[in-house]
């Protein structure tokens, strides 16, 4: 099974897959509304707008796990993004990340080791794993590092497809 064969849901409970971004690098990061990392939103969909037309998709997974900071309903998740932030990049309905009940998307991103070579659980909301346009997860970065800090845009620039 590859990344692109695991079930998702969007935001609205629609079936959808991985597979929808064949061919594009992919920006998967855990999201929380009332986080204190919360206004990487605003460095998540300046990517997106940035990068794609260049073959980068942001996709958002709410989650709940850290300190009950993603509390809200699909719709209050979606009016949060869209307003407070222009999220234009998909959501994902809301997963654990972490723990016996944690997505199969979950499952393997986090068998992939950070850059201190560092695998397992996620540590916090706005961890963010990229996605290679075959599917294979190429790099973790943990929470604290801003959307475009330098080493996530040289990552993502040389992941974009030809």
């Amino acid at each position: 099974m590859t990344l692109y064969d695991i079930p998702l849901r969007t935001l609205t409970g629609e079936p959808t897959s991985l597979a929808a971004y064949k061919g594009r690098a992919v920006l998967v990061v855990n999201v929380a509304s009332k986080c204190g990392l919360t206004p990487q939103y605003e460095g998540l969909e300046r990517l997106q707008q940035t990068y794609g037309d260049r073959g980068l998709t942001v996709v958002g997974v709410p989650c709940n796990q850290f300190g009950g900071q993603e509390p809200g309903s699909a719709e209050e998740i979606e009016t949060f993004c869209s307003t407070t932030y222009g999220v234009s990049f998909p959501l994902l309905e809301k997963s654990e990340v972490n723990g016996e009940n944690r997505h199969p998307l979950y499952t393997a991103l986090t068998a992939h080791a950070d850059a201190a070579g560092e695998a397992g659980d996620v540590q916090w909301n706005f961890e963010k794993f990229l996605i290679s346009p075959d599917g294979e997860v190429v790099d973790r970065i943990r929470p604290r590092t801003e959307p475009e800090a330098p080493e996530v845009i040289t990552a993502i620039e040389a992941r974009l497809p030809a």
